[in-house]
């Protein structure tokens, strides 16, 4: 960083070389290129398991390098800096949450609905050339750029918008439905995500399967609510993955006693990547149960295909996003059906980047944020602007 400190430099970013080695540099201030371009003032960033991944790691499918860093961060928030001509919904001042990728448009994935998938896809903190949200200043297309109504939610809580989106499309990919029987296994932010948004849509039974106990207590507290049974489970000793199942199968037949019923959950919910949870996802499925891959670890796992034919199970994938996915999510926490604040943890400032990235490495809280620029800074540019 040199001489030169971070309240001196214009447009601070946080750039990651590769593993262990993050930099703070000044880069130009976007402009805007295109009619539909908003520049965003980032107020805070959040931290999420694939910010840890890059930091220890230097990205997951591809990676940085010294010849292209990058700037890390895609789970923000911020306050509307300047609109492109074209754009007549936001106004310097808005409040918003933020998208942080946009598609092309125009190819078949696109055209098709699932925009998500574009092969040309610029979302934040994307390796090799996509920068992300550890910036001041940030440029997106205004149809990314979702309006936070007035006296609602907080800038901090808006950053939730980004997973809760991921969990809205989790549940809508799956097919929750009312009165089904729902396992979530990983109670990080996102498991617990897809297990609220899961309950907006009815199911009548959900579980949480998590080896960390204080993740669920949390768990307990955040969603057990009326007209739901809600339970957990820590397994208490080693065992394979068959018998972790045959005893996550045996507490939910003591909690239903619906001994006529079709053994087994409905809906398994992956929220970890980790190996012996996508196995046990499948094990503890019924027949013609659904299960779909949420959380991302190794590519390669050993997978029960057997009993995916022989029971029949549909399996899907879920990849961030898709249309009427992010306003979803911000309808029910704008209304108070997820109350998103609960899972802020803590909050450090933009100087100390890579100590939140280590304290979610930790498994420290729930969510933790990076303030980039608080309200009265960013009000006071925006008065100096005028």
């Amino acid at each position: 960083m040199g001489t030169v400190s971070l309240s001196e430099m214009q447009n601070p970013s946080c750039l990651l070389y590769g593993p262990f080695d993050a930099r703070f540099e000044d880069r130009p201030i976007p402009q805007i290129e295109d009619p539909s371009d908003v520049i965003i003032r980032i107020a805070y960033t959040g931290v999420c398991g694939s910010d840890v991944h890059f930091w220890l790691h230097g990205g997951v499918k591809r990676l940085v390098s010294a010849e292209h860093p990058i700037v890390m961060g895609h789970e923000a928030s911020g306050i509307v800096h300047a609109v492109g001509p074209s754009v007549s919904t936001l106004q310097p001042g808005d409040h918003i949450a933020i998208e942080p990728g946009y598609p092309c448009h125009r190819c078949p994935c696109c055209k098709s609905g699932r925009y998500n998938l574009c092969p040309r896809m610029k979302f934040a903190a994307a390796p090799p050339s996509c920068h992300g949200t550890l910036t001041k200043y940030f440029r997106l297309p205004a149809d990314y750029c979702y309006k936070i109504p007035p006296g609602t939610l907080g800038l901090d809580e808006a950053v939730l918008m980004e997973p809760l989106a991921v969990a809205v499309h989790s549940v809508r990919q799956v097919g929750v439905r009312p009165g089904d029987r729902v396992v979530v296994f990983g109670a990080g932010t996102v498991g617990l995500l897809c297990a609220a948004v899961a309950r907006e849509f009815g199911a009548a039974t959900i579980s949480m399967v998590d080896l960390n106990a204080a993740k669920l207590e949390f768990a307990r507290s955040f969603l057990a609510s009326e007209g739901m049974v809600f339970w957990t489970w820590l397994p208490s000793a080693p065992g394979s993955s068959e018998e972790y199942a045959a005893a996550l199968l045996a507490v939910l037949d003591r909690t239903e006693h619906r001994s006529d019923e079709i053994p087994g959950f409905d809906v398994a919910i992956e929220a970890t990547g980790a190996e012996p949870c996508i196995q046990m996802g499948i094990e503890v499925l019924r027949v013609g149960g659904a299960f779909i891959q949420t959380g991302l670890g190794k590519r390669n796992v050993s997978f029960p295909i057997c009993t995916v034919a022989e029971k029949e199970i549909v399996v899907k994938g879920c990849f961030r996003y898709g249309p009427g996915d992010f306003r979803m999510g911000l309808q029910f926490a704008v209304e108070g059906r997820i109350p998103v604040k609960q899972f802020i943890t803590k909050v450090l400032p933009f100087e100390r980047a890579t100590e939140a990235w280590e304290t979610t490495r930790r498994g420290e809280g729930i969510k933790t944020l990076i303030e980039v620029s608080s309200e009265a800074e960013i009000y006071e540019s925006l008065s100096t602007q005028a």
